[in-house]
């Protein structure tokens, strides 16, 4: 038997957490730079904020509707999303963390009675001990936990947020209620295609007399969905990836950038993260990329991405040199392009191996003194935190140079901004 733990609303409930007095009131959170809506709560699903919507657009519904607004936390909501899965890991050993919000939970080889009843003291312990409202659908395969999931969420007033689909009857009930488009791994445009065939629930997508079609459009993907949704169990939980095979940073700046200083400013700090983060799974990488972009809304121009990448001689994690090559592609991308105003850049780091694997080179090698330099920065970054030792081409004052008008405080994260309570 499978589980699929969601959380409810999460970015929503991981502010409501610390600010009790907004639940059951409106509340938004908007991504980077305060740009669009990335979350809701059911409260503001239910006045009509549509999900992705640029926050200028909205701005009088929220001064109507008194809507409260936070910028994105991600510090917080990674943390109480750690919190959510060590709980779960408390059920059963066998969890896959699907996303920040969401995980497979796999119970082969646990004598469970009532699966009701564990779901409940499941959500009940998640909103004990960490305050996030979560659902939770069981099944005998991870496709089919997703539409008992969805079932869960959707009607929480009679399942109160568990689902068990345990029986025939309840499958069959279950694939003909959900629309194909609810269906895991249904995107826009099968969903077109299927409504050309008369797929239009999960039901029919079961059906035999589709089974050639889905062959033809889907491939293996596609018949190991319709066995899941057959209750044939044929994906596995996925192992954790300790290793991320490239690592990007990039961000929206909060207005537009023409000036090199500044460009090179914040291309420097995008390297700086990317080399932390290689150091932090003890990686070294070989090619390094950087990118900009321009607003293809003010410009009418042919090319709006702008993007350079260099493979090194050797690999590397230190922060000196994936700066410094990373500013040398800088100049060469704004050499004609003075002038230009960009909206975005990022550095990308791929072609990664175990640092341990590093092979030597015999002609042109990394100055030895920068591991040893790269270890005091790390040293110094973890015991004081906040990245307080930077490169003389960073701005010593801030990190993510970002539009936050609405941020809240990292309550867990910082001991600076932890929760203070006034006590009478």
């Amino acid at each position: 038997m499978y589980a699929l733990v969601d959380c409810n609303n999460f970015y929503a409930s991981c502010e409501r957490v610390f600010q009790p007095q907004y639940n059951g009131k409106p509340v938004v959170i908007l991504s980077n730079n305060d740009g669009c809506v990335i979350s809701r709560s059911n409260e503001a699903k239910e006045i009509g904020v549509p999900m992705g919507a640029p926050e200028f657009k909205i701005r009088e519904l929220i001064k109507e509707k008194n809507i409260k607004v936070f910028s994105s936390n991600y510090p917080l909501y990674g943390d109480l999303s750690n919190r959510v899965m060590k709980i779960l890991e408390g059920f059963t050993p066998n969890v896959e963390i699907y996303s920040i919000d969401e995980a497979f939970l796999n119970f082969d080889g646990m004598s469970i009675s009532d699966y009701h009843n564990y779901g409940i003291q499941m959500k009940k312990r998640v909103q004990k001990w960490v305050g996030i409202p979560v659902c939770v659908g069981f099944a005998p395969t991870k496709a089919l936990s997703k539409v008992a999931n969805r079932i869960a969420k959707k009607f929480q007033d009679r399942t109160k947020g568990i689902y068990v689909i345990d029986t025939e009857e309840k499958r069959i009930k279950a694939l003909k209620w959900t629309k194909i488009e609810d269906v895991w791994g249904i995107g826009f445009r099968l969903r077109k295609k299927m409504m050309a065939h008369n797929i239009l629930t999960a039901y029919d997508f079961t059906k035999p007399q589709h089974e050639v079609w889905i062959r033809k459009e889907m491939g293996v993907i596609g018949m190991r969905l319709k066995y899941e949704l057959e209750g044939k169990s044929v994906l596995d939980l996925e192992p954790i990836r300790e290793q991320k095979k490239s690592i990007a940073t990039t961000r929206s700046f909060p207005k537009q950038i023409s000036e090199f200083d500044d460009l090179r400013e914040r291309v420097a700090t995008f390297s700086a993260v990317c080399a932390e983060k290689l150091r932090k799974q003890k990686s070294c990488c070989q090619t390094i990329i950087v990118m900009l972009v321009i607003d293809k809304h003010k410009y009418e121009s042919q090319k709006y991405y702008f993007n350079k990448a260099i493979t090194l001689p050797y690999s590397t994690n230190s922060t000196l040199t994936i700066s410094n090559v990373a500013i040398s592609m800088l100049k060469d991308l704004y050499e004609g392009n003075e002038g230009i105003k960009f909206k975005k850049a990022g550095v990308i780091v791929t072609e990664l191996i175990d640092e341990d694997k590093k092979q030597l080179q015999l002609f042109e090698e990394e100055n030895p003194k920068h591991l040893a330099i790269m270890k005091a920065m790390d040293f110094l970054n973890a015991k004081i935190g906040d990245r307080k030792v930077k490169l003389g081409t960073q701005n010593l004052n801030l990190t993510w140079n970002m539009k936050q008008n609405h941020l809240s405080p990292r309550y867990t994260t910082r001991f600076n901004e932890i929760l203070e309570i006034k006590c009478q």
